[in-house]
């Protein structure tokens, strides 16, 4: 089975995304709306509130609150600025320190200044990041995120399975070596999002070649992007296409749509700009089409990885989709009864 989702065309086999608690949107007559703030538009501002996604009409607002600081904006003054979402500085997350006891950065957030480069340069030079996945099950894709073995991939590419291994092709003397790396473990996901981080203990792991992530924010439809992954098992398989568009939604949640070949095998791998920036996480394809396939924007992932530890692979973890029982009251009775 390949790590990738086909979809019919009206039909996602995903869920919704989870809530976003950090933004609040403050409505007349005491009224408000929390959740996460996607857009902000001359006459609305978006927002994700976890089961759908809500277009509130500028003149009902008053202010908003991000992430709990006071914006203080109000409808009149961003009518009158028409200051577009992506250049607030508020819009764009911030790269985070781990808050866990590894207590180290997650990911590396790319220099927004770059000029674009060919596909066959950036290919050349990233090509080493992207990892394939494999599982007893199936495969897919990821990327390193992390030189210290932290890489990313979809929740579908290793639902169910805790055996997990990843090949990497080394740089080395001018050749590619293939190497495989089996001791790796969940460090958190998200069921919702299609989300995961894995991290690479084996003893022998060098540092590893990581992957910037960049905004989608910044694409405009048209803009010229592409995919390195393994569709049907094909490692390295690179392909390009253009962004359709930044706001196709399935259920409540925003996706890329792009005209970039995505295929089986595919999923989890990295969505790559002309500045070699991941701009979001290839997931799924609609069924009997060629040329509509779809990615969870970067956005989201780097909101994963900053609130990583909510999502953390534990079992006394509710947000944990592997959850294991108590066994039944009768057996343990018996087990403790005296004979």
């Amino acid at each position: 089975m390949y790590g990738t989702r086909i979809v019919a065309f009206s039909l996602l086999l995903l869920g919704s995304s989870p809530g976003w608690a950090g933004d609040v949107v403050q409505l007349h007559d005491d009224a408000s709306v929390t959740g996460r703030i996607l857009a902000e538009k001359k006459e609305a501002v978006i927002v994700d509130v976890g089961y759908t996604v809500l277009s509130i009409p500028r003149s009902a607002i008053i202010g908003t609150i991000r992430d709990g600081t006071d914006e203080k904006v109000s409808s009149k003054a961003n009518v009158a600025t028409n200051e577009p979402s992506s250049s607030r500085q508020t819009a764009t997350p911030k790269p985070s320190i781990a808050t866990n006891s590894e207590n180290k950065s997650v990911y590396s957030t790319g220099s927004g200044g770059a000029s674009d480069r060919s596909v066959r340069d950036l290919v050349a030079q990233l090509g080493q990041g992207v990892v394939q996945v494999r599982t007893p099950s199936g495969l897919g894709s990821g990327f390193f995120v992390s030189d210290d073995g932290y890489l990313i991939t979809n929740f579908h590419v290793i639902e169910g399975e805790t055996k997990i291994s990843v090949e990497v092709y080394h740089q080395k003397d001018g050749q590619l070596e293939r190497h495989s790396y089996k001791d790796v473990r969940i460090v958190a996901m998200n069921k919702f999002g299609d989300l995961a981080l894995l991290k690479v203990d084996d003893k022998d792991a060098p540092k590893f070649l990581r992957v910037s992530l960049g905004e989608s924010d910044g694409l405009a439809v048209g803009d010229k992007v592409f995919a390195i992954g393994s569709p049907l098992g094909l490692e390295r398989t690179v392909t390009e296409g253009i962004l359709s568009t930044k706001t196709r939604q399935f259920q409540g949640s925003l996706y890329l749509q792009t005209t970039t070949q995505i295929n089986p095998g595919n999923s989890g791998g990295p969505l790559f700009n002309l500045r070699g920036d991941v701009v979001g996480v290839t997931n799924m394809k609609l069924n009997f089409s060629e040329g509509l396939a779809f990615a969870i924007p970067v956005e989201q992932v780097r909101w994963f990885l900053d609130h990583r530890d909510a999502f953390a692979y534990d079992n006394d973890n509710p947000s944990n989709p592997f959850r294991y029982l108590e066994p039944p009251r009768h057996l343990k009775s018996a087990t403790t009864e005296d004979p």
